[in-house]
């Protein structure tokens, strides 16, 4: 009897771990199920977002959300990033990943970014809108303007 009892309870006890590790297996990771989908963004538009720890790890303590736009080849962009509750970057990223150009504070002596930059390649950007350091973020204003060449 108790013979059958311990190979009952090995039975039950293999089965129950296998569900369990199938289970695990077969559930996907939180992390998994947030994708990476950068917000698409187009010129003369201004954006009213918001900053959170639900964006990207900077690995610097702080956060980033990521926008895309399609630029031309000779576009003159001006990037302005514009908040009252954290300290702005904005970066301007290539589609290979390098960084076109990026601005911690602008010229006014404030923390708000301003970046301008000649676009050499036709291409889709990235537009990356960080905090500076350990900050978690807040509400933001972000444009992108395609700047006029001024005619003689």
């Amino acid at each position: 009897m108790a013979k059958k009892f311990v190979l009952r309870w090995n039975y039950f006890f293999l089965i129950f771990i296998s569900t369990l590790a199938l289970g695990l297996d077969i559930l996907p990771a939180k992390a998994q199920l947030k994708l990476y989908s950068p917000v698409p963004l187009s010129s003369e538009q201004e954006i009213i977002d918001n900053l959170s720890e639900e964006d990207i790890p900077t690995g610097e303590g702080g956060f980033a959300r990521d926008y895309y736009i399609d630029l031309s080849k000779g576009d003159q962009v001006a990037v302005d990033l514009v908040s009252d509750d954290f300290d702005t970057i904005v970066l301007l990223i290539g589609e290979d990943g390098t960084k076109i150009g990026e601005n911690d504070d602008g010229t006014d002596g404030s923390t708000n970014s301003l970046l301008f930059t000649r676009i050499d390649e036709n291409g889709r950007y990235i537009v990356r809108v960080r905090a500076f350091g350990e900050t978690s973020g807040g509400k933001f204003r972000l444009k992108v303007s395609r700047l006029k060449a001024v005619s003689k």
